[in-house]
């Protein structure tokens, strides 16, 4: 049994194994795939369809900036301040006496002219103060009739030396005393009657009066610290505004030196910018300028009156005043982004005709909106970069230059050339 087992159980165990030649060719072909790999992948390999080193291999292109081309023109220097509307005349109505509101008689939010008659106090109090300054005064003009009748009756016995001169001194003393009497009388009456005209509360001014501070049934005197309403006039408006002492003196510098054309007093335009973005059509007048500058703030105060025949404008309503002070005949606007503000000075990125940006300092006469007006420093025609600093890794070198677009596809800012206008914007 054991014999006949034996030879199918070594026949399964004597498996073939490869031999040491055929290793070696193996691990030989292996090696020379991975060099012929390496070589093809080398700085000499030639890569299918493409030049030798591939497409990376050459230099990179000049990065895109956006520009702006310089047109120098007429600019009207305007500058937007923040400013509040108030009211040309406003009233609070308070008591001047102590009482009781019996009646209100205008209504809220509505118009009312000078003298109406807007609260009624209890005047009962006051009627009778009255009453008793007019008893008072009769008394008084009854003690005076009296003096009278005894200067008369002893005047003949003092010219017949019959009564002694003291006695005929303080007859007539007593005389002057009941004129006195009656004189003050007299004024108590008025006082009394003037205290009752105060119970009958009316507008000091015209204009629109606003909510009532009291209600029938309130005791009201001087002394509340809350007025019974507001009256405000509200056509035309005052705008109060400032600007800055530096930028007044710096604007005056560049008049002085020629830079600059100043506006006449009569002629200066301020408009008024709503919250919205739109300006107020009808134009505001400026009435004076402080000639004292808050040593707080370093600011100078303006005012300006503004007309509001519909009541679109309301008193504390912020605004922005928009006011033209000079005109530069040869200026031009870029925007902000487009200049470097820093403790060396103003300056800008010009691309040269070899497409090479250079550094260049300006002079700037203000802001525009969200553009500077330049007054010095560039030439009509010149680019300016305004846009993709961010790419230029190596300083002077090219660049390629494209119209500048800004974000929201504005119009461009006036100094800008018509190529550039046509994308270009002020921010």
């Amino acid at each position: 049994m054991d014999q006949l087992q034996w030879p199918p159980f070594r026949e399964s165990m004597a498996l073939p194994m490869p031999s040491m030649t055929m290793r070696r060719a193996g691990a030989l072909l292996i090696s020379g795939g991975l060099l012929a790999a390496l070589v093809a992948c080398g700085p000499g390999g030639a890569q299918p369809g493409g030049a030798p080193g591939g497409p990376g291999g050459g230099a990179p292109p000049p990065p895109q900036v956006g520009v702006v081309t310089v047109q120098l023109r007429p600019v009207a220097l305007s500058i937007e301040l923040p400013g509040r509307l108030e009211a040309r005349r406003t009233a609070q109505v308070r008591a001047r006496v102590v009482g009781i509101v019996q009646r209100r008689l205008f209504e809220e939010g509505a118009t009312v002219r000078a003298g109406q008659v807007l609260f009624t106090l209890d005047a009962d109090s006051y009627r009778a103060a009255v009453a008793s300054a007019q008893a008072n005064a009769a008394r008084a003009q009854a003690a005076l009739a009296q003096a009278q009748t005894q200067v008369e009756r002893n005047r003949p016995l003092a010219e017949a030396r019959a009564i002694s001169q003291q006695e005929w001194l303080a007859t007539e003393t007593q005389l002057k005393s009941a004129q006195a009497e009656v004189a003050a009388g007299k004024a108590a009456i008025d006082a009394t009657r003037v205290t009752l005209g105060y119970a009958t509360i009316t507008a000091p001014i015209g204009g629109r009066i606003g909510r009532a501070g009291v209600t029938e049934g309130a005791l009201v005197g001087p002394a509340d610290p809350t007025p019974m309403a507001v009256i405000q006039q509200t056509n035309p408006l005052y705008v109060n505004f400032t600007q800055s002492a530096a930028d007044a003196m710096r604007l005056r510098r560049a008049v002085d030196a020629g830079q600059l054309q100043r506006i006449g007093t009569d002629a200066v335009e301020v408009r008024l910018v709503l919250d919205d973005g739109s300006v107020f059509p009808q134009p505001a007048k400026l009435l004076f300028a402080d000639p004292t500058v808050d040593p707080a703030t370093g600011q100078v105060s303006l005012r300006a009156e503004v007309p509001n025949a519909d009541g679109r404008l309301l008193p504390g309503l912020y605004v922005k005043v928009r006011l033209a002070q000079a005109v530069s005949e040869q200026a031009l606007r870029l925007p902000q982004q487009a200049v470097t503000r820093d403790g060396g000075g103003d300056t800008v990125l010009v691309v040269g005709a070899d497409n090479k940006p250079a550094s260049r300092k300006v002079k700037l006469a203000g802001a525009m909106g969200g553009d500077w007006v330049v007054i010095e420093g560039l030439a009509d025609g010149e680019r300016v970069i305004v846009d993709g600093f961010q790419k230029m890794f190596v300083p002077g070198a090219p660049v390629t230059p494209v119209p500048w677009t800004p974000p929201g596809g504005a119009s461009a800012p006036a100094a800008s050339a018509p190529a550039a206008a046509a994308s270009g914007a002020s921010r």
